[in-house]
Order: structure tokens, then C-alpha cells, then sequence
């Protein structure tokens, strides 16, 4: 909470309590309607219902949008209906529509009712798109031009009807069946000559979307062509709304959130975090956690297949996590990378082959830095004589003893041959490493071919499934390299 708002909390609640609503109108005149609905969503219920009834109109309405979905819920109930039909009613239709779509159904329903007939139509209309399509965040309040209007023309046009827009920074030049032929910014209509026509100054180059597409397809290309608003039409090219930046700029981020709540392994939140309950994170998270667990279980099966080799040579388990975390890093990097480009549209589907010859040389390399870390540390060890360790007796598993001193037999073999030691976990780290990358790299790829979320290949997700396949291309590298020596 911002400062200012947290400093008029007590203040506005004196007032409402206190019935000084005129005072109360005057030290909130000032306000952003994000801090007024910061303030508000800080009062109980009630008393946030109250200031709500004596805020000027457009505040309260424009303060309503910023306020969470289920405290919205809350402040309806202790507005009344005929109150909150009044706030819903200045609302913007884009903001109202997201409202209504929130609500329970009988509350929708019964505030719906009671708008008036053409915001009722407006709502319904909005209302009517696939829940994340382009349609449900656009609003019917923009300006239209006429291409055979003068400038001048255009320009009182825009005064007597811009104060109703989203924005007018942009108008919308459209022929006599409503189709878009340009967008114009109004700077090009201010600065052209008063008599010369609106079609003088258009150069017919815009962009636009379609109702029925994506609202992430908004966000990109809203990104792309830097604009503040993009005019959406229908599949005649009749104009049927603008979205705005700072609609977008909710969807960017709650697609972000989304996707980092999924590469987290953590269920969408429907809510703040800050207001979720005990029960509704745990249902979020269980999921998952289980998943990933059952998966990890196969990590204890691949080490039971190892078991006689492990028995052998007991200080190969001591590098099997190491091992299988370097795997699962290298692949939570790439996971991470790919699914991030995917999302901003860097690459696409057919990249596939680009970015794996790409993941293969990088990894490649990363590979061996490690496995040169790794290969330093082990003789290192192995040149002060610290590998030295206990022989064991392979029926039991436990360290032999020496019945003339009660103590642990020692055992040089790995002291005597740590230089094969320090190549065996060179070569299991560069396969490893190789082999996460390349996993973390694809399986957003294969997800979005299925038509699923990339993110759902979470860091998590990778992890796991490099530890299994890591353990087998550890103790496979171990063998190979080292029978006849230490194995």
C-alpha cells in the first residue's frame, strides 16, 4: 500500500463514520481512482459501501475498476442494487463487462436487469466473446471520422463527441458500411490545414484485431507496433471497438503471473496471494507437489538397479547429487528461456530445429565447465589423500573390520586411481548436462504442439524428469569407464 493511501485510511473512515460526507468529496477530489480504491479496499465493508454512495460519480466508477474482483463482490452487497447499477452505469463498458463476468451468476443477473437498455446491449454484447478473446476487452467508446470530412469538420466532430471516448488520441476513420480504412492520431488531424479533407492526411497503414482472436495476440501486438489503442473489427472489416494500453497491460500481466505460477508447479491463482486461504493454496499446490513426487520416486528405482555397483564402489553416491542437480539446473535454465521467447513471440513452432542446434552447442560448452570443476575438485582431493575409504563386505554392505585393531579396513583403490575417478563424473556431467538442456529446451516445443500451455513444463517438472534419466547416464558413464579398475 502506497503511502498516501495508507495515510488517509483513518481519515476517510472518520468522515464516513462521522457522516461528513462533503468534507469527505473535497479530500478525495485530488485523489488517482487507484488510490481511492487503494483507501476504500482498506475500510470494512460497510463503511466502504457508504463512501462509495456520496464519491462524485466518475470517481467512484473509475475507483470501482482497480478494486479486486472479490472485494468488488463484497462492496455490491452493502452498495444495494439501485447504488451499484449507478457505479456500473459510469463505468466503461470493457471495465463493467469484466465486472458483471466476475460476479455470481444471480448477482450478474440481477444488476444486468437494471441497467438501461443500451448499456444493457453494450454489456451483453461484450459479453458474448470467448472469455480471453480480444472481444471481451475492447469498449464501443471511440471516435469515428468520415474520410470526405474537412479537418475543421472533423475537428468540432471531436470535441462535441471525444469527452464520451476511451481516448482521442487516436480516431477512427470508417467508410459509410462501417469499415475501417484508418486510424489517424489527432495530432495529424490538428495540424492539417482546416479545409483539407480527413482522407488528404490518411495513408490507410494501421493494424488491427479481431474480436474472436487471443488477448495475448493484443498484447503482442500492441508491443510490436508500439501503439496506445488498436482499433478490432469483425470478419467484415466493420469497426466494432478499440482495446487500450492499460487493458493490455492487465492482460500482460496476468498472463506473466500465470506463466510464472505454472513454471513454479503451482495450480493459476484465482485470487491475490496475499488473500488466499489456508485451503485454497494447498488445493493449488498439492497437485503438483504429488506429481512430483511420484515422479521422484523413479530417482529410488534407477539407484535399486545401481545397487550392486553402489555396494562396489560406495563413493559413486556421493556424487549422485551433484550429478543429477547440474542436470536439472541446465534444464530449468533452458525450460525457462524457451518458454519466456515463446510467449513474446521470439520463436515460434518451427524454430524447433534452430534452437536445438543452438541448445546443443551452448550446452555443450556449459558441460564442460562443469565437468572441468568437477575433474579439478576430485584430483585435487585426490593428490592430498583424501579419497581413501573403507573397504566393505558385499554380503552385508557394511565396513569390514580389522579384528587386530576393532577398526574399518582401509581401502586405496579409489585413492589409487582417482584420475579415472575424475573422468568418469567429467564424462557423467557433460552427458547430463547435455541432456537436461536439451529436455528443458524441447518439452515447451512438444507441449505447444499439443496445443497445451508451454509453461506447464514447469522448472520443477524438468528437474525431475532429469534426475531419473541423469542417474542412468551417470552410473552407464561410471561403468563404462571404470571396469577393471574400480568396477
Amino acid at each position: 500500500m502506497n503511502l498516501t493511501a495508507e495515510l488517509l485510511i483513518p481519515e476517510v473512515q472518520e468522515l464516513i463514520r462521522a457522516g461528513n460526507y462533503a468534507e469527505l468529496r473535497e479530500s478525495v477530489m485530488h485523489l488517482h481512482p487507484a488510490d481511492m480504491a487503494e483507501i476504500l479496499s482498506g475500510l470494512e465493508p460497510a463503511d466502504a459501501g457508504v463512501g462509495f454512495r456520496f464519491l462524485p460519480r466518475d470517481l467512484a466508477a473509475a475507483a470501482f475498476a482497480y478494486i479486486a474482483a472479490e472485494r468488488q463482490e463484497e462492496l455490491i452487497t452493502h452498495l444495494g442494487t439501485d447504488s451499484a447499477v449507478g457505479v456500473l452505469e459510469a463505468m466503461t463498458p470493457d471495465d463493467r463487462a469484466r465486472l458483471v463476468d466476475e460476479l455470481p451468476e444471480e448477482v450478474a443477473q440481477r444488476l444486468v436487469a437494471s441497467l438501461s437498455p443500451e448499456t444493457r446491449k453494450v454489456t451483453q454484447a461484450i459479453l458474448g466473446y470467448p472469455p480471453e478473446s480480444v472481444g471481451r476487452l475492447m469498449t464501443p467508446d471511440y471516435v469515428r471520422l468520415r474520410p470526405e470530412w474537412t479537418c475543421a469538420k472533423a475537428i468540432d466532430h471531436i470535441r462535441r463527441y471525444g469527452r464520451d471516448a476511451e481516448t482521442i488520441n487516436v480516431v477512427y476513420v470508417v467508410d459509410e458500411q462501417g469499415r475501417l480504412i484508418d486510424d489517424l492520431r489527432l495530432r495529424q488531424v490538428l495540424l492539417a490545414p482546416p479545409e483539407a479533407t480527413v482522407e488528404s492526411v490518411m495513408n490507410r497503414n494501421f493494424v488491427t484485431l479481431r474480436a474472436d482472436q487471443d488477448r495475448e495476440e493484443a498484447v503482442r501486438t500492441m508491443a510490436r507496433y508500439d501503439r496506445n489503442a488498436l482499433p478490432v473489427v469483425d470478419s467484415r472489416g466493420a469497426l466494432i471497438g478499440i482495446v487500450t494500453s492499460d487493458d493490455v497491460a492487465d492482460v500482460a500481466q496476468a498472463e506473466a503471473t500465470e506463466d510464472i505460477q505454472k513454471m513454479g508447479a503451482v495450480g493459476t491463482l484465482d485470487e491475490p496471494f496475499d488473500r488466499a486461504g489456508v485451503l485454497f493454496l494447498v488445493k493449488k499446490r498439492a497437485p503438483w507437489l504429488a506429481l512430483l513426487f511420484l515422479s521422484e520416486l523413479l530417482t529410488s528405482n534407477a539407484l535399486v538397479y545401481f545397487d550392486d555397483q553402489i555396494k562396489r564402489l560406495s563413493i559413486l553416491a556421493v556424487f549422485v547429487p551433484a550429478i543429477i542437480s547440474s542436470g536439472g539446473n541446465s534444464g530449468s535454465q533452458a525450460s525457462t528461456l524457451v518458454i519466456r521467447a515463446l510467449a513474446l513471440g521470439e520463436i515460434h513452432l518451427v524454430d524447433w530445429w534452430r534452437v536445438l542446434r543452438r541448445e546443443l552447442l551452448v550446452a555443450g560448452i556449459l558441460g564442460l565447465i562443469v565437468a572441468a570443476i568437477g575433474f579439478v575438485r576430485i584430483n585435487v582431493w585426490g593428490m592430498m589423500g583424501w579419497w581413501v575409504t573403507h573397504k566393505t563386505d558385499p554380503s552385508t554392505g557394511l565396513d569390514m573390520i580389522d579384528p587386530a585393531t576393532g577398526l574399518p579396513v582401509p581401502d586405496h583403490a579409489v585413492q589409487d586411481h582417482f584420475v579415472m575417478l575424475g573422468v568418469a563424473i567429467s564424462c557423467s556431467l557433460v552427458g547430463v548436462v547435455l541432456w537436461g538442456s536439451i529436455m528443458g529446451a524441447m518439452l515447451p516445443f512438444l507441449l505447444k504442439k499439443c496445443r497445451l500451455d508451454p509453461a506447464g513444463s514447469s522448472t520443477p517438472f524438468v528437474a525431475t524428469l532429469v534426475d531419473v534419466t541423469g542417474i542412468i547416464i551417470y552410473f552407464t558413464c561410471a561403468i563404462a569407464i571404470l571396469r577393471g579398475t574400480l568396477l
